[in-house]
């Protein structure tokens, strides 16, 4: 599904400042493979996702998804692929507009956008049904500005809307990072479940490393933009929690 072939990123090159973001990685991720991302701050975790997402391009190498070669294409041309979910829940969402009407906008992500959103009876049953799958109780509540909602709540419905129109690959920046371990697992359970459900193919950045244990099919460990750790999904499951928390002894 997603090949990346050499890639290099350096951000202010030849200035003092120079970073070298992601060294030469080459990688390739499988349709409905689940790689989990993880390192210290530094480690190039963001970039390369952001160089998978097209919000930044790679300086060398190569990028396809899909069999199509993505390389110069920006983000928003890789979304006919890429559906992404970012650290703060206060992202990817419109604070003013109903729970409502935001998963309506989520569900014509790709579509031609007309003058009316389009919301009928069919859609709000869907939408309820979806939420409801949550046990948060907002199934009732899709009239309440999105914006009134708590950080937890925001982040499980935008995962719920990052598959009501179609994708291919789901993007996750450390997802839970800004919650509270309650809604984490919420959260960290209904991606896991939509992942399986419609047979995604996801890469996910994350710094808990019960979680990166937990969940996935796979999982790299980058050091200085390069990959330093790569275990299939053979190795990752007979892999023991005290020896991944030796990664970063």
């Amino acid at each position: 599904m997603i090949a990346i072939n050499n890639v290099h990123k350096v951000f202010n090159r030849g200035k003092a400042n120079q970073v070298n973001a992601v060294n030469g990685i080459s990688i390739d991720i499988a349709d409905e493979e689940f790689l989990m991302i993880v390192g210290s701050n530094g480690s190039g975790k963001t970039t390369l996702l952001n160089l998978i997402a097209g919000t930044e391009l790679p300086g060398e190498g190569t990028i396809s998804i899909d069999s199509s070669d993505a390389s110069k294409l920006p983000d928003y041309k890789r979304s006919q692929w890429i559906a992404r979910v970012f650290q703060n829940p206060l992202s990817g969402t419109a604070p003013d507009l109903s729970i409502l009407d935001n998963f309506r906008l989520a569900a014509l992500r790709t579509k031609p956008k007309g003058l009316s959103i389009g919301v009928n009876d069919a859609f709000k049953k869907q939408v309820k049904e979806k939420i409801a799958t949550l046990g948060m109780g907002l199934q009732d509540k899709i009239e309440q500005p999105m914006g009134s909602l708590s950080g937890g709540q925001r982040q499980a419905l935008t995962l719920l809307m990052s598959v009501m129109d179609s994708c291919k690959v789901l993007l996750l920046d450390e997802p839970t990072a800004a919650l509270d371990p309650r809604s984490a697992e919420v959260v960290m359970r209904t991606a896991d479940s939509l992942i399986r459900d419609f047979k995604l193919t996801a890469v996910l950045i994350t710094h808990n490393l019960k979680d990166a244990f937990t969940y996935g099919t796979r999982i790299i460990r980058m050091s200085e933009g390069m990959i330093i750790n790569d275990l299939s999904r053979d190795q990752k499951a007979a892999l023991k929690q005290n020896e991944l928390y030796e990664w970063f002894a």
